[in-house]
């Protein structure tokens, strides 16, 4: 049987990698067995095309309204907000 050892994996990976295999009540090689066997035979999606699917999208929105009308429509219905303030006037 083949052995695997892994080496310089970053502390709160091998963390994260125990208490799932705790969960589960699986001995750590357990439970990466499992990962990789789920993660090997599960169906691949299939990779689109990122240019293709963009291209898809040219020409499928209409509006009557002109290019003016349209940028002046998003400045209007933008709205101030006060998530950035500072509360304690610490950066002022």
């Amino acid at each position: 049987m083949a052995m695997l050892q892994v080496r310089d994996m970053d502390d709160r990976l091998y963390d994260r990698l125990k208490f799932s295999a705790k969960q589960d009540n699986r001995s750590i090689s357990q439970q990466v067995i499992t990962i990789l066997q789920t993660y090997f035979t599960s169906v691949p999606a299939k990779n689109k095309n990122a240019t293709e699917e963009f291209l898809k999208l040219a020409g499928s929105w209409e509006d009557s309204r002109s290019t003016k009308e349209i940028i002046n429509d998003i400045y209007e219905s933008r709205e101030n907000s006060s998530r950035f303030e500072v509360a304690d006037g610490l950066f002022d």
